[in-house]
C-alpha cells in the first residue's frame, strides 16, 4: 500500500525558513517522482516542486524558484522541500504525491497516483 505523509509545516515570519519532510513506503524508492503541491483557501492546487529518482530530475515552479529546494534521502524513504525565505503568498496546505507510473517529475496534480495529507504552513508578515 502506498503512503505518504508531509509534515514539517508551521507558523513563521515573512524571510524565515521551513522544512517539509514526506516519509514514504509502499513503493519501490528506486523508482518514483515525488511532487510537492500546495493549497491556499479559494484558489486551485498548485505544482511547487517534484524529484525524479531515476536521474535526479527537479522541476520548481517560478513562483519558488531560487527560495526552495527538493531532495531525498534514500535511506530514509523521505523527500523533502526546504523552503527559504518565505514570502505571505506561500501560506497554504502542503501536500506531497507519488508518481509511480507516469514518472516524469511534473508540476501536473493529474499525474500523480497517491496523496498524502496536507501540512499546514502559515507565513506572518
Amino acid at each position: 500500500e502506498v503512503q505518504l505523509q508531509a509534515s514539517g509545516g508551521g507558523l513563521v515570519q515573512a524571510g524565515g525558513s521551513l522544512r517539509l519532510s514526506c516519509a514514504t513506503s509502499g513503493f519501490s524508492f528506486d523508482d518514483y517522482a515525488i511532487g510537492w503541491f500546495r493549497q491556499a483557501p479559494g484558489k486551485e492546487r498548485e505544482g511547487v516542486s517534484c524529484i525524479k529518482s531515476s536521474d535526479g530530475m527537479t522541476q520548481y515552479a517560478d513562483s519558488v524558484k531560487g527560495r526552495f529546494t527538493v531532495s531525498s534521502d534514500n535511506a530514509k524513504n523521505t523527500v523533502y522541500l526546504q523552503m527559504n525565505n518565505l514570502k505571505p503568498d506561500d501560506t497554504a496546505v502542503y501536500y506531497c504525491a507519488n508518481d509511480y507510473t507516469y514518472l516524469g517529475c511534473t508540476l501536473h496534480a493529474a499525474m500523480y497516483d497517491s496523496w498524502g495529507q496536507g501540512t499546514q504552513v502559515t507565513v506572518s508578515s
